[in-house]
Formats: structure tokens, C-alpha cells, sequence
């Protein structure tokens, strides 16, 4: 009775209205997962359509089936979606519902973000799928190189599409990158020391790290190159002091580690299933969370590893083809960490386990191709043809959609609460798997044969056209395939009988509850011994839902979670969850408005959607925080904790830093594109030069020195003024001292160098202001001082990045 007491409790505090309202306001973990996984599978359909046309076009030689620009925009539109609208939303689909109830905790650090996360997926997915249907579909390829998507080959909205329809796709992914580090390193269960994470949260915390410090480059050419395209600043022309390499190189800083960010949760999925499925322990726990992390770290080195054939110094072809070499040493330990698993154990020929065999054959192979494409003759042979065509799919299909599949399996009992129906999803794997390497093993033939990549049609007589069609043919016997395992998943929703809890007698704490998983996830909050704590304790379950965890009672309407200290998993205070909200859709819907306004060519208009844009977020931030001090509370086990009111590093503090991390890394993008252009590029000297003005970076220096001292001070008001001159110095830099930003790639670079400054010091003076209102409206004390330090955070990194970028300005009038 107290364990139904309790849960009744909790669900009218943790549950959704009921009907459409409940739905759209929705915040919790569980519902925003489980939407960004049905939709990356509805755009993984709407992908493996286009694929089946780019097959049937190929199928034969002189292929009337599309033309030249239908076809243009098929392939770049199936590596797109496949890319950016399935690889990525689909694994932080999984990992926003999995990792609470992994962790222990009942929810994520920042709910709403999550909800804004959705949101803005869905908005971006659709405006890219419904210029598609409308034939305006990006169709420069889904990597845009320039020239080919400037303005003189691609002059309608093409480019366009793809450059704003995936920089608000990928305001999606950020926040999810934030939102899964703030909550693996500060949301987990007592005791959860940081070797006592479920690997597949290692894996993830190198992932959202990943994300963090590599989408940055990406989200930075996309709006250089909208800005050349939208204004003429001419950032890729080489006729006026560009370079079209730039765009790679930014590309390819997001790009290569891109590859490991899709292949590391998937990784991740198969460290947590193998083990249940060999019925014994992951082997090399240590040596994993080693390779996952130098893999993190050596990816970022790689990104010239697509670029060989476009003139690199040839020291920098050896070190960047050793580079490539040295990647596969951290995921050759895996390999033999998951193989020795499996001999250790007494491995069960389960459904998720035949799709982890499919995995280990297809990945490998992958990999091996991945090596040869490594050293850089041989990559000079094949660059840009089928074989790396084939090599991207082995690894990507191999190393992220096969293990995808085992985890549908896995978890779908947990999502659903419900057993399969009929065993069609054997037949569904044999027809994916052989359908999967007939295509694209004999791709790896036509390209060495010599068949380009990205042609629509080709002659007869090249040696390519029986190879072609039985890679179409195995095309549609792997959509069968797909076709098949659908239909088992819906069955199984629709029919399946519940079943017990933990079907796969698994140990990890996602199988402590039950199943579907009730809103709050856990009616009290286990304090974890151990890696596997339900091995040591196999009635947990039963005692978290009498109330026998910390947290085991409901107060106050709180959604209550705890948070922990990040190394050792001692409690450090009670982190209270905000409640469901219009705040995130509005939000998503104001940006939508500046990005449809941007594509709609209407640039006076785009600009007055951001005053709502800030008016939401002071909205947003407002609805935190509480008037009085609440002090210690009760939080179970004798412990009394301080809330997140009053506590020091909180969450958003931890956000803040993070964030400031990623804007840190577009910075430095920008100053490297800046850096590059004035090395490599035509067109240097520039014809003219930022003014050398002493008077300007002093005051620009002056302002940053007093919103630094005046918001350690807690002055807020002063510190906004600081930051005020800070903006004056610079807009008067580019009026009175810079050149037109459309003359050359200098003042292009200049300008932008200085609006990024400037952008940071206004949302400073944002963040000042509102600390100044909530102070006179009492939501600060001595101990309520959370806002003020975050405040700092962005105040210091606005100063330090508007004096940095003043003086930068003048430099090289001052040395000419």
C-alpha cells in the first residue's frame, strides 16, 4: 500500500496533462526519447527511399529513370537525412531515455532543453523534407562544397535549405550534447563513482564531448557560407582573398569526428548488450573507457584525412595518414575486448545477438578499408570514387545501424512492457544483412574499376554495369529487410503480451522499474556498491518502489532528482526539475521564424524575431529560482541536503561552462579560417587593412576590465554598462576603421570576427540585466548566489572575447 501511495504521489506531480496540451508541453526524458526516435526512423524511411531511387537510377547504364538535377538532389539528400536527420537524432533518442534510469536519476539536468532540442529537430527535418517536395531540395551534395553551392552555380534557395535547415537541426543536437554531459557527470546515484558508471555512459560522456567541441566548425561555415551567399562577403572566393578549402576544412573538423560520434553510442549499445547476451561480464572494463577516450581525442586529428588530394605539404600527408592508422588501435581494443567477452562467456543466439554478429562482420570490414583509404597512394587512387562510397556505408551501417537494431530489440520490452508476437525478425536480419553486402561489397569493385562517385549515369562497356545491378538488386532485398523489421516492432506493440520485468535478467538499473517506465522513473533513489547493482541486490527494484531509496517521499509539488558530486558520487544536493512548459515549442517556433525568414530571402524581417527569441529565454530563466531560503532539507538515509537554490555549482552552472566551451571552439574556428585565409589563400595582402586606431581597443579594453572587476563585485548594472562600451568600441571599429566586409575575404573575416564579439557582449548585457531585475526581486541572498555566478561566467568570456577581438582588429594596420 505505501508503494502505491507513493506512486500515485508522484505521478500527479511527474505526468502530463491529459490530450494535445500535454503532449506539446511535455518535458519529460522519456517522451522527448521516444519522439526523437520514431522520428529518425521516419526519416531514415524517407532516406532509404531516395537510396532505392539512386539504385534503380544506377541500375543500368544511359538510366533515363531521373535526370540530372532530380538526381542531384536525391543523393544529396539521402546523405543529409542519413547524416543528420537519422545517425545523430536516433542515438540521442536512445540516450535521453536510456540514461536517467541508467544513472539512477529521474530525469535529465535540463528537461526543457531536451523539450527545445525536439522542437527544433522537427522544425529543421521538415523545412529540408518539404523543399524536397516542393523541388528546391539542397543539391550541391550533403558535404556543399564550394564553388558548386555559391551563388553562381546553385543561385536559387538549394543551398540555402541545407545551410539554415541543418543550423537549426543542429541547435538540436548542442543541446542535447549539453544535456547528456550535465547529467552523466552531476545526475547520477549515490555512490556512483565515476568507475561505476554503466559503460554505455562513458561512452555517451565522450560522445556529448565530441559534440560539444566538433559541431562548432560545422555551424560556423554554415553561416559563413550563408553569409556569402545571403550578403557577398566573400569568405570562399579566391577572386577576392577566399578559398574554397576553407569550407573544407571546417567541414572536415566536424566531419571526421562526426564518423566517431555516430560510432560511439552505437559501441556503446554493443559494450551494454553483449555482456546480458554471453551471460557474464564485460571484459576490459578499464581498457574500454581508455580507447573510448583516446578515440575521442584522436578524432579530432583526422579531419585532413578526406582532404589528401587537394594539395596538403607532404609532411602533412604523413602525419595525417599516420594519424588515420593510429585510429584504429583505440577501436581494435573494443574489437578484442567484446571478443574475449563473448569466449568468457555462454553467448545466446537471442535476436540482438544475431544483429552483433552482423555488426562485428560488417564493421571490420569497414575498418580494414578504412586503413587502406589511411595511406595516402592508395587514397589517391581511390579518392572519389564508389570505394569510398562503399567504405562510409560498411562503416557507418556496420558501425551504427546493425547495433541500432540490436538495441530496438533489447530495450523495445522496456519502452513497451510487451514480448514479441511472431519471429519475423530473424528473417528480417538475413535479408538486411545479405542484402546489405551484396550492395555494397561489389561498390568496392566498381570503384576500383574506376567508377566515380556522385554520376548519375555512366557508359556501357566500363566493366561496371553487371556490378551495378546486383548492388541495386541487393538494395531492395535489404529494404525488405527494413520492410520486415517494422513490421515486427508494430506487431509487438500492438499484440505482445506483458511480460515480466527484466526479460534478459540484465544488472543494470534501467531493469529496476517497471516496465513501461512510469514518469518519474523511480519511485526512490538507489545509492549504487557497485557496477552491476543488480546482481548484489536483485530485489532493488522492489525496495525503490516502497520508498526505501533516497527521495522516497513527494513534497511540495517538487520534481525532485539528486545531484552528486562528479568524481566521487557522494550526494551534493537536491536538484529540483522544472515542470512541463509551453516555453520550449515557442522558443523552437520563434527560431523557426528567423531561419523561414532568412530562406524566404527576407532579410529586414529575420532580425525582429530575435528580440523574441531573448524575451522567451528571460521567460525561460524566470520560472527558476526561489524567494526565500529554503536551507537543508531531507533527502533520505539520514542525509540532509542543501536544494539547488542554494547550491554552489548547480547544473546550470555546469551548462554555462560547457556552452561557453562550444563558443569558445567556434572562436577558434573563426580565427583559424582567419589565420588560414591570410597563409594560404589569393588575393593577400589585402588591398586594405582595419584602421591602426589606438583610441577604439582602449576603450574596447576599458570596458572589459570594468564589467570583469564590477561583476565580481555583483554589480550587475555596472558590469552591463562595461559590456556596453565593449560593443560601442567594436561597431565603431567596423563603421569608421574596417573596409566594406564585401571587398575581401580580410574585411569579411574582420567583420565577422568583430560581430561575434559583439553578439557575446549583448547576451551578456542580457544576462547582467536579468540578474540586476531578479536581485530587486528577491530572488538572491548570500546563499541564493547561484545566477550571479553564472552570470560572471558569460560576463568574463563576453569581456575577454570583445577586448581579445578590438586588438586583433588593428594588428596588422599597426604592422603594415
Amino acid at each position: 500500500m505505501k508503494a502505491l501511495r507513493l506512486h500515485n504521489e508522484l505521478t500527479a506531480i511527474w505526468r502530463n496533462e491529459p490530450g494535445w496540451r500535454g503532449h506539446l508541453r511535455s518535458v519529460n526524458h522519456s517522451d522527448i526519447g521516444k519522439r526523437f526516435i520514431v522520428a529518425a526512423f521516419v526519416f531514415f524511411a524517407i532516406g532509404g527511399v531516395l537510396a532505392m531511387l539512386i539504385r534503380a537510377q544506377l541500375a543500368t547504364p544511359r538510366s533515363a529513370f531521373v535526370g540530372p538535377d532530380v538526381y542531384n538532389q536525391i543523393f544529396t539528400m539521402h546523405g543529409s537525412i542519413m547524416m543528420f536527420l537519422f545517425a545523430i537524432p536516433m542515438f540521442e533518442g536512445l540516450t535521453m531515455y536510456l540514461l536517467p534510469k541508467m544513472l539512477g536519476s529521474r530525469d535529465l539536468a535540463f528537461p526543457r532543453l531536451s523539450a527545445l532540442g525536439w522542437w527544433c529537430y522537427l522544425f529543421g527535418g521538415t523545412i529540408i523534407v518539404v523543399a524536397m517536395l516542393a523541388g528546391v531540395a539542397p543539391n550541391a551534395g550533403w558535404f556543399l562544397y564550394p564553388p558548386l553551392s555559391g551563388r553562381t552555380f546553385t543561385p536559387g534557395i538549394n543551398s540555402d535549405v541545407w545551410l539554415l535547415g541543418i543550423t537549426f537541426v543542429e541547435i538540436s543536437a548542442m543541446s542535447a550534447a549539453i544535456e547528456i554531459a550535465v547529467s552523466i557527470l552531476k545526475l547520477r546515484a549515490p555512490g556512483m563513482r565515476l568507475d561505476r558508471m554503466p559503460i554505455f555512459a562513458w561512452y555517451m560522456l565522450a560522445t556529448a564531448g565530441m559534440m560539444i567541441f566538433g559541431f562548432p566548425p560545422l555551424i560556423l561555415g554554415s553561416i559563413l557560407l550563408e553569409i556569402e551567399r545571403a550578403f557577398g562577403w566573400p569568405f570562399f572566393d579566391p577572386a577576392l582573398g577566399g578559398s574554397p578549402l576553407l569550407w573544407q576544412h571546417l567541414f572536415w573538423l566536424f566531419g571526421h569526428p562526426e564518423v566517431y560520434i555516430i560510432f560511439l553510442p552505437a559501441a556503446g549499445t554493443v559494450s551494454t548488450i553483449l555482456p546480458v547476451m554471453a551471460r557474464t561480464r564485460l571484459l576490459g572494463y578499464g581498457a574500454i573507457v581508455a580507447a573510448i577516450m583516446a578515440l575521442a581525442f584522436l578524432s579530432f586529428g583526422l579531419w585532413v584525412h578526406h582532404m589528401f588530394t587537394t594539395g596538403i605539404p607532404h609532411m602533412a600527408l604523413g602525419f595525417f595518414s599516420a594519424a588515420s592508422a593510429l585510429v584504429a588501435i583505440p577501436t581494435a581494443v573494443q574489437i578484442f575486448a567484446w571478443l574475449g567477452t563473448l569466449w568468457g562467456g555462454r553467448p545466446e543466439m537471442k535476436l540482438p545477438m544475431l544483429y552483433l554478429i552482423g555488426f562485428f562482420v560488417v564493421f571490420v570490414l569497414g575498418g580494414l578499408t578504412g586503413v587502406m583509404l589511411a595511406m595516402v597512394p592508395f587514397d589517391a587512387q581511390a579518392h572519389d570514387t564508389a570505394f569510398v562510397t562503399a567504405h562510409l556505408h560498411y562503416v557507418l551501417v556496420g558501425g551504427f545501424v546493425f547495433p541500432m537494431l540490436a538495441a530496438a530489440y533489447y530495450w523495445l520490452p522496456h519502452i513497451t512492457g510487451r514480448q514479441r508476437v511472431m519471429r519475423i525478425g530473424e528473417a528480417a536480419f538475413w535479408l538486411i544483412f545479405i542484402g546489405f553486402n551484396l550492395t555494397f561489397f561489389l561498390m568496392h569493385l566498381t570503384g576500383l574499376l574506376g567508377m566515380p562517385r556522385r554520376i548519375d549515369t555512366y557508359p556501357e562497356g566500363m566493366g561496371w554495369t553487371a556490378l551495378n545491378l546486383l548492388s541495386s538488386v541487393g538494395g531492395f532485398v535489404q529494404a525488405f529487410g527494413f520492410a520486415l523489421f517494422l513490421v515486427d516492432v508494430v506487431l509487438q506493440i500492438r499484440l505482445g503480451r506483458r511480460h515480466a520485468r527484466d526479460p534478459w535478467q540484465a544488472h543494470t538499473l534501467e531493469w529496476a522499474m517497471p516496465t513501461p517506465a512510469p514518469a518519474y522513473n523511480f519511485a526512490s533513489i538507489a545509492t549504487v556498491a557497485d557496477r552491476e547493482p543488480l546482481v548484489t541486490a536483485p530485489d532493488l527494484g522492489v525496495r525503490l518502489a516502497r520508498g526505501e531509496g533516497m527521495l522516497g517521499a513527494a513534497r511540495n509539488g517538487w520534481r525532485e532528482t539528486i545531484a552528486v558530486d562528479m568524481t566521487t558520487g557522494e550526494p551534493e544536493h537536491i536538484a529540483i526539475l522544472p515542470g512541463n512548459s509551453w516555453l520550449p515549442i515557442a522558443t523552437a517556433a520563434a527560431l523557426g521564424g528567423f531561419f523561414l525568414a532568412m530562406l524566404a530571402g527576407l532579410y529586414p524581417v529575420a532580425p525582429a524575431f530575435l528580440p523574441v527569441v531573448a524575451w522567451l529565454g528571460w521567460r525561460w530563466a524566470w520560472t527558476n529560482g526561489s524567494r526565500h531560503d529554503v536551507g537543508m532539507v531531507d533527502a533520505g538515509h539520514d542525509r540532509r541536503l542543501p536544494t539547488a537554490f542554494e547550491a554552489r555549482q548547480t547544473t546550470g552552472w555546469w551548462g554555462s561552462i560547457l556552452a561557453i566551451g562550444a563558443s569558445a571552439t567556434l572562436f577558434a574556428s573563426l580565427l583559424f579560417g582567419y589565420g588560414f585565409l591570410w597563409t594560404v589563400a589569393p588575393g593577400w595582402p589585402p588591398p586594405a587593412l582595419v584602421a591602426p586606431s589606438l583610441l577604439l581597443p582602449l576603450l574596447a579594453l576599458a570596458g572589459a576590465g570594468c564589467a570583469i572587476v564590477m561583476a565580481r563585485r555583483d554589480n550587475a548594472m555596472i558590469a552591463a554598462v562595461g559590456q556596453g562600451v565593449i560593443v560601442l568600441a567594436l561597431v565603431m571599429l567596423l563603421v569608421v576603421a574596417a573596409p566594406a566586409p564585401t571587398s575581401h575575404a580580410y574585411a569579411a573575416a574582420s567583420a565577422a570576427i568583430a560581430a561575434y564579439a559583439i553578439f557575446h557582449a549583448v547576451l551578456a548585457v542580457l544576462i547582467l540585466a536579468f540578474v540586476f531585475a531578479r536581485e530587486r526581486a528577491g530572488f538572491h541572498s548570500a546563499s541564493r548566489s547561484g545566477e550571479r555566478r553564472i552570470a560572471r561566467l558569460w560576463s568574463d568570456h563576453a569581456a575577454g572575447a570583445g577586448a581579445f577581438c578590438a586588438v586583433l582588429l588593428v594588428v596588422p594596420g599597426w604592422l603594415a
